[in-house]
């Protein structure tokens, strides 16, 4: 019995589990807040191709609101002839 207790204080292998725990979370939280800070960079360089391109086809482009989550439209002016 007394050996078996001796093996469990000795073996460190949930000690390695718990640092690749540790691990993989600090490398999710780095990822977060790398995504949060460049989102409205993104954000605003999708917006210029998009409205590159809607102006290329004749039409008038809306940004997308940030603050609401709306996304940015594409409208074009109807034609009545």
């Amino acid at each position: 019995m007394l050996k078996m207790v001796r093996s469990f204080l000795k073996d460190e292998s949930g000690a390695t589990a718990i640092e690749y725990g540790l691990i993989a979370a600090l490398v999710a939280l780095v990822g977060v807040a790398a995504f949060t800070a460049l989102g409205t960079t993104v954000t605003g360089s999708f917006d210029a191709i998009a409205s590159e391109l809607c102006d290329g086809a004749g039409g008038s482009y809306t940004a997308t609101n940030v603050d609401t989550g709306e996304a940015g439209s594409c409208s074009f002016a109807a034609d009545d002839g």
